[in-house]
Parts: C-alpha cells; sequence; structure tokens
C-alpha cells in the first residue's frame, strides 16, 4: 500500500445512519494505520467536515471553506487536589469550538491508536485506571521492586508545539488537518481578568482534543522505553531479560496513565536513577520535565501512590510470603470524608432526603472506583464515619435527645438499628460493597475499531 494514498476516494454512503457511517469510517481508518506503520493520511479533511462526523459530535459547522477559526478558551483557576493551595488552570472552549474539536478527534483517534504502545492507560478507548494498577501490580510480583515514580510539570501546559506538530504530521499528510490542529494549540487564552494571551506552548485541559494530542506527544516516551521490548530486542523474550539480569542488567516497564507515570524496574536502585536521566532528556526534546517535589524513587516495599491508590509489597501475615497489596491511598480518604463533613454540617438546613441522596451519589462513585482495592477495613470504618455524621446531623436539625433518636431508628420488635432514612431515602451503606480483585488484561485490550477478521 502506498504511504501517501489518500483515503477518501469512494463516494460516502449518505444513505447510512450517521453513527454507522462514522463507525464505519474509524474502523478503516484503524486498520489501515494498523497495516502499515509507516502510512502518512492524506485527504482526511473531507471526513472532518463530513456531516455525518458533525451530526455525531452533535452540531454541524461549516469548516470546507476555510473560515473557521477557533476563539481563544477561557480560563478558569481550579484547587488541585490534596489541600496544597495550588491551582489548576483549565481553558474551557466555545460550544463551536468543542464540536469541530470531537469531529477532529472522531477522525485521529483510530489511526493514533494504532501507533500507541500497550503501557499507556490514559483517555483511551476502552482503558481505564485500574489496567494500570493491575499492571504495576503484576509486575511488581515478577521481581520488579525499584519504581521511578514520576510526574511531569505542568505537562498540559508546556507541551512544545513543534514537537507536538512534528508527530501529528508523521501520520497526516493533509495540511488543512494538521493547520486545524494548530490553530487550536495557538487560539490562544482569554483569562480571568479577561487580558487575552498567546499560546506558545500546552494544550489547555479542558478540551476535547487536548487529552488526545497529550498522548500523542508522550507517546514519544512510550516508544523510547519500549523499543527494547519490540520483536529482536534485548528485553523481548523471557529468555532474553533474564540474559540481561545475568550479565547485570536491568529490565524496565513503564506504566503510563496521561502525564502520570510509574517505570518499574527488575535491577537495583543505581539502574532506576540512570534511568531517571534518561527519561528527564527524552522529555526535554518535547518541552517537558520532571516535576522534582513529586517525582522520586523507591523500592516497591516502602510503597508508593499512583492514581489515588498506594501499591505495596509486604509479608503475609502469618507467613515468610511476600505479596504486593493494593490499597486506598489516605489522600482520596481525607478528600471523601471532607465531602461529606461538608454536606452533614450541625448548621445545614438542607433538606434530609436531598441530603442523603447527595451522600449515596458520592459514595457509591468513590467505593465503585475504590472497590478493587484491600479496603474492607477502609470501607467499613467510612461507613461507620458516615453513620456517626448523619445520625449527629438529624439530631440537631430535629432537636432530638439521644433517646428520641433510638426511638426513631430502632426496631422496637428486634432491638436492632434500622438504617438512617429521611423522606423515603435510605443511607446507602458503604460498607456493603463488593470488594473484588480487578484481574490484569495483559496486551489484549481490544479497541472499538478491530475488526476480528478485516476484509
Amino acid at each position: 500500500m502506498p504511504k501517501d494514498a489518500p483515503v477518501n476516494t469512494g463516494v460516502p454512503d449518505h444513505g447510512s445512519p450517521p453513527l454507522v457511517r462514522v463507525s464505519e469510517m474509524q474502523v478503516k481508518l484503524h486498520r489501515w494505520a494498523a497495516a502499515d506503520p509507516g502510512r502518512r493520511f492524506d485527504d482526511l479533511f473531507n471526513f472532518v467536515y463530513d456531516p455525518a462526523t458533525l451530526q455525531v459530535a452533535w452540531l454541524r459547522v461549516a469548516l470546507k471553506d476555510g473560515s473557521f477559526r477557533p476563539v481563544p478558551v477561557r480560563q478558569r483557576r481550579i484547587p488541585k487536589p490534596g489541600g496544597s493551595g495550588k491551582l489548576r488552570s483549565l481553558g474551557i472552549p466555545t460550544i463551536t469550538d468543542r464540536v469541530v474539536q470531537a469531529a477532529l478527534k472522531l477522525v485521529l483517534e483510530p489511526i493514533f491508536e494504532a501507533d500507541f504502545q500497550p503501557v499507556s492507560y490514559g483517555f483511551r478507548p476502552n482503558r481505564r485506571a485500574h489496567d494500570a494498577i493491575a499492571e504495576i501490580h503484576h509486575f511488581g510480583t515478577s521481581g520488579y521492586h525499584w519504581v521511578l515514580d514520576a510526574d511531569i510539570e505542568a505537562c498540559f501546559d508546556r507541551i512544545d508545539h513543534t514537537a507536538l506538530l512534528d508527530r501529528v504530521r508523521r501520520r497526516i499528510k493533509d495540511k488543512r488537518v494538521v493547520a486545524l490542529v494548530k490553530a487550536f494549540l495557538k487560539a490562544g487564552l482569554l483569562t480571568e481578568l479577561g487580558e487575552q494571551q498567546d499560546t506558545h506552548t500546552g494544550t489547555p485541559q479542558g478540551g476535547i482534543l487536548s487529552p488526545l494530542l497529550a498522548n500523542i506527544a508522550l507517546s514519544l516516551l512510550d516508544e523510547h522505553l519500549e523499543a527494547h521490548r519490540r520483536p529482536g530486542g534485548d528485553m523481548s523474550t523471557a529468555n532474553e531479560r533474564v540474559k540481561r539480569r545475568r550479565r547485570g542488567l536491568p529490565n524496565w516497564r513503564i506504566v503510563r496513565y496521561a502525564d502520570d507515570f510509574a517505570v518499574m524496574v527488575h535491577g537495583t536502585r543505581d539502574d532506576t536513577e540512570a534511568l531517571r536521566e534518561e527519561i528527564g532528556q527524552v522529555l526535554a526534546t518535547i518541552g517537558l520535565r520532571f516535576s522534582e517535589a513529586k517525582t522520586q524513587v523507591v523500592h516497591l516495599d516502602e510503597g508508593f501512590d499512583f492514581l489515588g491508590f498506594r501499591l505495596q509489597r509486604r509479608r503475609k501475615r502469618g507467613t515468610n510470603r511476600w505479596y504486593v497489596y493494593t490499597f486506598i491511598a489516605d489522600r482520596p480518604v481525607r478528600s471523601v470524608r471532607a465531602k461529606i463533613r461538608a454536606i452533614t454540617g450541625r448548621t445545614s438546613q438542607h433538606n434530609p432526603g436531598a441530603v442523603l441522596i447527595r451522600l449515596g451519589q458520592i459514595l457509591r462513585g468513590w467505593s465503585a472506583y475504590f472497590r478493587h482495592a484491600v479496603c474492607k477495613h477502609t470501607l467499613s470504618a467510612l461507613a461507620r464515619f458516615t453513620w456517626t455524621r448523619v445520625a449527629r446531623w438529624l439530631s440537631t436539625l430535629h432537636r432530638w435527645t439521644w433517646t428520641d433518636f433510638r426511638r426513631q431508628f430502632i426496631d422496637p420488635a428486634t432491638g436492632r438499628w434500622l438504617p438512617l432514612s429521611a423522606d423515603g431515602i435510605t443511607l446507602f451503606d458503604v460498607s456493603k460493597v463488593p470488594v473484588t480483585r480487578y484481574l490484569w488484561r495483559g496486551y489484549q485490550i481490544p479497541t472499538p475499531w478491530t475488526l476480528p477478521n478485516p476484509a
């Protein structure tokens, strides 16, 4: 197949439903990209302004005449989690710009997904944070005990535009598509004070296209560290990795979720420090650097926090065997407790039923994310904390004594406590959430555009 062949050679079937047509287009783009890693795609712009693409993106936008120009994104600063007092800058695009970004994403994502390494899990279809945690757990039990726990400083704000566009051009030959991506990168920023600033670097958080562009830039790091594991490489098979260890050479595996990543090393601390320097040089080529305050080299026995979980190697109680355990980190627990305190303040005059509904939403979402950790004790403690907060708030709200409260929520027939409830709404019991282990899915996570038997 010619490397720079056009792709939009047929007449679109305007009789098909838009979602079906877009899905078929994505399957074809992904198949062609996977079949020929060196292929550059031309004549993609017709797909971007195709009515079906824009209808799936929720709105029709006139792009064909080239008159479209993105406007500066509106800046909003929000507190970073953890109570550090620092602020995170978000760039909120207009509705029109979001629609065009969505159309671009529909076209570009299946192409670049064919190139992305299986070690990245953030903002990619069919992948989630639990896959990254499961992979760390898998390699931690396989001798990879030294960890480079890394964080990139202001990643979305500092990505070099030239380096990013060069990586886009490796796959996209259509100059109109590249120009549209560049226009979004250079759209500018409208600050909270109403001042307009140029954007010379970065892809502001808040846009639909930003996570994909960040993954395109950071895939350079994935490719660099995974080069040894490609077919024919000196870490491509288990035997090759054993030979390296016999020669005193380290093996490693990167696990990345957006700009947070951990490098698992089967070697020594010095090997991990050397990798840190090497990775720093790779990041510098795309305008990025480590956050020195958040980047550390640790042994798995010490443990480290990643994506809200704490991973640590411990000796199983009553045995001499060591295992890697996944716990809930301290910060998410403090965060959810703070939310519960804010909702159940003693002076709050909110409707009790509405409060119980909101508490249920928070606890269900929080526990659904963390239920794959070793967390039964944590969930029970959180359930007791929530019960106590609600009980005290209801007592204050209704001016109940302890005797009055017991009369309301103890079954007179059995003498047992009834679930706390108000207006027909029962307090969600987070301790009843089943705790299950999330299984590592290996390298077989399919993309939405993979066909079993492509024609």
